[in-house]
């Protein structure tokens, strides 16, 4: 309940225009210190336009006088000019007591008189002031829709959310302080109650609302294209005039300019408003920055800056769902799911600090996890060789995992990147000891086959080249913890993408081959399987189970050093990992391999591996997933 409007609000007005107008009306939202009174003028400065500055400022004011204190309150409630206003502004004073139709109103009668049929309303608000809006008559709260008493004109409403870094908004909150004594509270700041703007446009029931994000940064920084991309969301055409606008008083200023708008009145355009400012912030309003936060983050994935940060999504995401996935993250107790472009990890995280987590790779196939149980006993064989303490439960994880996929809505051609980081410190450092909030766990699902761009061709094969990076030795980092030390693997992983191929060989310290920068390796001699030993690579899952299937096939299988001569005049190569599975090499720095084609031992391996998921006690089931 929010009373009635304003006295005049009462009273039943018409206006007939001579001729058939269409005009937008931009309701511009913002929170204070957002450069809003800049966005204001740059509109004002449109020959199409008419500003309206906060109409319903005096309305929120007489609602919360008991509690927000102003210079000028009784002043603007009654409509009397203030001792401190030039005699001229008296008019500005009584205006003040009108409704919003009204004015508005009195907008249109001024365009008609300049003969402007396609003509721009702007109406700065602050978001505090929105609880005063009917956003779904589009109207003050308790009038009547506009159009109910124009003839022959088209009114169209849009909204602007003009949105600021909450930070950098609070550490300015004191230059007028004089006027509002220091008050900062989440209500008076408003970030909240744009994310409510947003909410309400986008519910109307007739699904008609327009509404825009805009970054003050970005408006700043880049005025002309950034207005540019606004104009055209809001319908209306771009003008270079809002580049620029006379400094001093203008004629749309609110009556409280005075004792607001020193600072912008200095500025004739853009080019003043992108001074960088380093300003300290009071800690007093950490719990006002924290509520802000969460609600900024989620509008500025809104604007146009944001979604062009990187290629269009059908450029990017072999799978389009994997936009949208939703991912899991926490400490033990403590995780929860949240959406792919919300997700983040704290700074203070050891993973983040130092690379200092475990990780395993593991595929969904038609309702199953694969080797689930010893990918999980690897993982935490690993969280025990690294020193983890308190640590997530067998439990929790696969409870994580269950929970991810029902989720994403994932029983088939899915891939997970399960993490354990030694989890959060209280300050930065590389000291364990300052550890003290657990593990914290990530399950990242994806769509992904275990064929395609994202991955190998497991059809034609692959080429490789063999990295002058050398493998980590148990002597420095020992390749038989599932690390995420990764630099020692992205970086061979540089050369073979500057060399156009798939992947790079990887040398152990005496020469010979370890692995490739991503996957275990094998190669057929005379009949026979052979693959490296684990003493410089890491024994893969899928490796073991290569060994083991080989032995059912009854092909003879040899674990020594190979050299990179015997790979490079080899019958058949192929790599094995749980991502790609078991995927044939064609070529090694140059050399064709065998036939250059997909050789049969490969074509035997692949076809019983790819059986596993419906083999009893090589896969977990999947439980069914609820709506």
């Amino acid at each position: 309940s929010f009373g009635k409007p304003s006295c005049q609000s009462q009273k039943i007005l018409h206006i007939s225009i001579a001729f058939d107008m269409k005009v937008t009306l931009v309701h511009c939202w913002s929170a204070p210190r957002s450069r809003s009174t800049a966005l204001l003028y740059s509109f004002d400065a449109r020959s199409d336009c008419i500003a309206l500055d906060e109409p319903l400022y005096r309305r929120w004011l007489e609602q919360n006088k008991d509690y927000v204190v102003r210079p000028y309150t009784s002043e603007l409630i009654n409509g009397i000019p203030h001792e401190q206003s030039p005699p001229e502004e008296k008019v500005k004073w009584e205006k003040e007591t009108q409704d919003l139709n009204t004015r508005i109103l009195s907008c249109l009668e001024k365009l008609e008189s300049e003969n402007k049929e396609n003509g721009v309303i702007f109406l700065k608000h602050m978001a505090k002031h929105s609880p005063l809006y009917d956003f779904e008559k589009e109207c003050e709260m308790k009038a009547s829709p506009l159009s109910v008493n124009v003839e022959n004109v088209q009114i169209q409403h849009k909204h602007i959310l003009l949105i600021r870094d909450p930070a950098s908004m609070l550490s300015s909150w004191n230059a007028s302080s004089e006027v509002h004594n220091g008050s900062v509270t989440p209500n008076e700041v408003g970030i909240v109650y744009l994310l409510s703007i947003y909410s309400n446009v986008k519910s109307k029931s007739d699904a008609s609302g327009t509404i825009c994000v805009l970054e003050s940064d970005d408006m700043a920084k880049d005025p002309e294209t950034t207005l540019s991309v606004l104009c055209s969301d809001l319908g209306i055409p771009f003008s270079t005039e809002m580049l620029s606008w006379n400094s001093g008083p203008k004629v749309c200023d609110g009556p409280w300019a005075t004792w607001w708008y020193s600072g912008v009145h200095k500025s004739s355009g853009w080019s003043s408003e992108c001074d960088r400012k380093f300003q300290t912030f009071d800690p007093k309003m950490l719990p006002v920055l924290r509520i802000s936060l969460g609600p900024f983050n989620l509008l500025k994935q809104l604007t146009h800056r944001y979604k062009l940060r990187g290629p269009p999504a059908s450029e990017i995401y072999e799978d389009l769902r994997n936009e949208n996935i939703i991912v899991y993250i926490g400490a033990p107790g403590y995780g929860c799911l949240v959406p792919r472009d919300m997700a983040s990890i704290n700074p203070w995280d050891s993973s983040v600090q130092g690379g200092d987590a475990t990780w395993e790779g593991i595929r969904v196939y038609r309702g199953r996890i694969l080797s689930l149980e010893r990918h999980l006993k690897r993982l935490f064989k690993s969280a025990k060789a690294l020193g983890f303490q308190n640590v997530h439960s067998k439990e929790e994880v696969v409870e994580a995992i269950f929970r991810t996929l029902a989720a994403n809505g994932m029983r088939d051609g899915a891939h997970m990147r399960l993490t354990l980081t030694r989890g959060e410190k209280c300050t930065s450092s590389m000291n364990p000891n300052f550890n003290v909030y657990g593990t914290t766990l990530i399950v990242l699902a994806e769509w992904k086959l275990s064929e395609g761009k994202t991955t190998y061709d497991n059809t034609k094969g692959i080429s490789l080249i063999t990295s002058s990076i050398r493998r980590n030795s148990p002597s420095t980092c020992d390749s038989k913890i599932h690390h995420n030390n990764m630099i020692n693997n992205i970086l061979p992983k540089i050369q073979a993408n500057l060399a156009g191929v798939a992947d790079a060989l990887m040398l152990d310290l005496d020469g010979f081959v370890s692995e490739t920068n991503a996957t275990n390796v094998f190669m057929v001699e005379n009949g026979v399987l052979l693959t490296p030993t684990a003493d410089h690579c890491l024994p893969g899952i899928t490796r073991e189970t290569v060994l083991m299937l080989a032995k059912e096939l009854g092909i003879e299988t040899v674990v020594r050093n190979i050299s990179l001569s015997e790979f490079h005049s080899a019958d058949e190569v192929f790599t094995t990992g749980t991502m790609g599975e078991l995927t044939p090499v064609t070529m090694i720095d140059g050399r064709v391999i065998g036939d250059g084609s997909k050789g049969l031992f490969t074509m035997r391996l692949q076809e019983v591996y790819s059986t596993l998921p419906e083999r009893e006690g090589w896969a977990t089931e999947i439980p069914l997933f609820t709506i």
